[in-house]
């Protein structure tokens, strides 16, 4: 675009001002989401719910490919997960394995799955500290590891 005189026009762009707004307000989201996150005592302790029932339970693969679950008391066995069935377990334990390993703990604690008198089911690793709400993933996954509790009931705790 020429101007009077023959002179190209710089075409009007964003102010100086408003690119620096822009870049503090990203900056503060920026820190906020790294420093205000809740830990998973936080949210807990802001269900307004109490605990009915909980469970310290031990996973170990086996040679097989089957999946050992016992109690952390005694380390009884409890149930058994065949080898190519409850995906979603694995999965989970799998993720929670990977955390642990990245910040050099093994599988010496237990994790602990709780019900909730609000209807919720969440298993907490007690290596990490990091709590899962399973009613997030849907009730065929709570299901699956709700299936576990009972019998680790059965087995006397």
């Amino acid at each position: 675009m020429r101007g009077a005189g023959g002179a190209v026009a710089k075409p009007p762009g964003p102010s100086m001002p408003l690119l620096l707004g822009l870049g503090a307000l990203l900056l503060a989201v920026l820190l906020a989401t790294a420093f205000l996150r809740p830990d998973a005592g936080d949210l807990d302790a802001g269900r307004g719910s109490r605990v009915l029932a909980s469970a310290d339970l031990h996973f170990e693969d086996q040679s097989d490919g089957g999946v050992s679950v016992s109690r952390a008391g005694d380390r009884r066995v409890i149930a058994v997960l065949a080898p190519g069935t409850e995906g979603f377990i694995r999965a989970t334990l799998r993720g929670l394995a990977r955390e642990r390993r990245g910040v050099g703990l093994g599988p010496e604690k237990p994790f602990r799955l709780s019900t909730w008198a609000d209807g919720g089911l969440s298993l907490e690793d007690l290596a990490t500290g990091r709590t899962l709400d399973l009613r997030a993933f849907g009730p065929t996954q709570v299901e699956a590891f709700a299936r576990l509790l009972p019998a680790a009931k059965e087995e006397g705790r």
